[in-house]
């Protein structure tokens, strides 16, 4: 818990709620154990989709398509989808997810390795929304950044591991050592270079929220 879990639980109070199917299929994933954008991702996502309003939106980790499904019901302009996630058990789950929320011909679903995917697409999206593997957030960034229009937003969510990213290499646990070391690389990357304005806020798992400024970005 990176905020007082006391205030989380104030401010998520106040929270309008969702649709009821973005309800539904929420109860659904938290039965399951399938991690989803919390609440107060979700409102945070909410406000950026009303104050871009992007048209062309990519997202980096369907899960189940809750976050796709809340992104094409609140943005307040028409907008197309892209999504990608490479968990087969997930896939079936989430374009029924889709069809169910009335959104499948809004969102396309790509299947496969996010790493490879990304290279085959074209751009430019508007707005890319990145919540898959936290370990190969810094391997996404260059595609990630080719396919973003000059100010487009990069939003990446779970960048500070409920606080553990800023223990001590020997504090954390030994598997989590090496996606913690790239997660600190990709942040200092977004926050150190040319061309990018990135705020990191401590909202949910803490979000990082990156402004495209120039056409072309060296790494």
């Amino acid at each position: 818990m990176i905020v007082d879990e006391r205030l989380v639980t104030y401010i998520n109070s106040l929270d309008t709620g969702n649709t009821a199917m973005l309800d539904q299929i929420e109860r659904e994933a938290t039965a399951d154990y399938v991690p989803i954008i919390r609440k107060e991702m979700q409102s945070f996502l909410k406000f950026l989709l009303a104050m871009k309003k992007p048209a062309r939106i990519l997202e980096v980790g369907t899960a189940v398509g809750f976050s796709a499904i809340l992104m094409a019901e609140y943005d307040p302009v028409p907008c197309q989808i892209t999504t990608i996630e490479n968990y087969e058990k997930r896939i079936p789950i989430a374009r029924e997810n889709f069809k169910r929320a009335g959104k499948e011909a809004q969102i396309a679903l790509l299947e496969g390795d996010a790493a490879e995917v990304l290279k085959t697409l074209e751009g430019p999206y508007d707005f890319i929304f990145m919540d898959a593997a936290k370990g190969q957030y810094i391997h996404f960034l260059p595609d990630a950044l080719r396919l973003l229009r000059t100010g487009g937003v990069l939003v990446s969510d779970n960048v500070l591991q409920d606080g553990d990213i800023i223990e001590s290499h020997y504090a954390v646990e030994r598997r989590n050592r090496t996606i913690y070391k790239r997660m600190r690389e990709y942040l200092y990357v977004l926050k150190h270079t040319d061309g990018l304005l990135t705020s990191i806020v401590p909202v949910g798992d803490g979000a990082a929220v990156t402004v495209k400024q120039k056409d072309t970005i060296c790494l």
